[in-house]
């Protein structure tokens, strides 16, 4: 064995024999998403922002025990269930991430964060008393998906046909977010199609699809699998000359026309908060579910002209940051 490799396996021995000196010494939360550290690098900057102001820094007096299934959410069961095994103090369950350790046990609390109605989805009873393991701050990510298809119908006031991408293996939340926008349609009396995707093959048919629809708009659900692929659904989108609409800002950072949706900083910092408020011995119960309150509406006028689009002044005024 060569002396740099001999030195790279030493180090990362002496790394690991630190992290496992760490948990025998401090409580360690689990953090579970389907998601990847780069992608969601925010979301745990602020949670870690939340932890610090209630006196817990991470790799001094907690450790975070991260599980990233990296859009693979049929790993999502196992991951949560080591979790449980490793007994871990908490868990953070980061969107559908919650769907797998809400079964996996009824005693390790989990503060999760959701675009779901947290009583539909059965975690709770009560939002000011959770009444099982599970507490958090709920998103309004599903219910804003008939908003989304009203700005585009504004924006593209001749289009009668509209596309609606969905997740299928996000199942129920998928289901949810199509009879949302469904209603919407209906109301405005605009046809939609709604185009399935989990896989990269999967979207490459999709969007072959609403290349055959000459959709005048396209419906994104809110969704990791789709998240992580954002440049390229933006890209996509701008290169067939469809107007869409997603739930995140980066979406329009990458050339989306609009973005309508939850700032997650708010939520995940009350996550951070809350994980420190239960290690230090405070129960669920306790601790109320969250409504998550700020919407920002943002706009890429850059990609509207190139789109030939006029977006409607009253929603240039309403947007809380317009990309020109």
């Amino acid at each position: 064995m060569r002396r740099r490799e001999f030195m790279t396996l030493l180090g990362a021995a002496a790394a690991w024999a630190q992290t496992v000196r760490a948990q025998q010494t401090m409580p360690v939360i689990g953090y579970l998403s389907a998601g990847t550290p780069d992608i969601f690098a925010s979301r745990v900057r602020s949670f870690r922002e939340g932890l610090n102001g209630q006196g817990y820094v991470e790799g001094r007096n907690v450790a975070v025990d991260y599980r990233w299934t990296g859009d693979k959410y049929d790993e999502l069961q196992a991951a949560a269930a080591d979790l449980v095994g490793r007994k871990v103090a908490l868990i953070i369950a980061d969107g559908p991430a919650v769907d797998s350790a809400g079964p996996t046990t009824s005693t390790v609390p989990i503060i999760f964060w959701t675009n779901r109605d947290p009583v539909a989805a059965g975690w709770t009873t009560s939002l000011s008393r959770p009444d099982r393991n599970l507490t958090g701050v709920s998103g309004l990510g599903i219910g804003l998906g008939a908003k989304r298809l009203e700005l585009l119908h504004q924006i593209v006031r001749n289009a009668t046909i509209f596309a609606v991408l969905i997740n299928p293996a996000s199942n129920p939340a998928a289901v949810q977010f199509q009879s949302n926008v469904q209603g919407a349609a209906d109301s405005l009396g605009v046809k939609l199609h709604f185009l399935s995707a989990s896989s990269d093959r999967d979207l490459d048919r999709a969007f072959a699809r609403l290349r055959e629809l000459r959709a005048g708009g396209l419906v994104i659900a809110p969704d990791l699998f789709f998240l992580s692929r954002t440049g390229h659904i933006a890209a996509e989108a701008l290169r067939q000359a469809v107007p869409a609409a997603f739930q995140y800002r980066e979406f329009t950072a990458a050339g989306g026309l609009i973005s309508y949706g939850t700032n997650v900083a708010d939520p995940f910092k009350v996550i951070g908060s809350y994980a420190g408020r239960i290690l230090k011995g405070e129960k669920v119960a306790e601790l109320p579910v969250q409504q998550a309150t700020r919407i920002e509406l943002i706009i890429n006028l850059r990609t509207a002209k190139t789109l030939g689009l006029d977006v409607p002044p009253e929603i240039i005024a309403r947007a809380d940051e317009v990309i020109e």
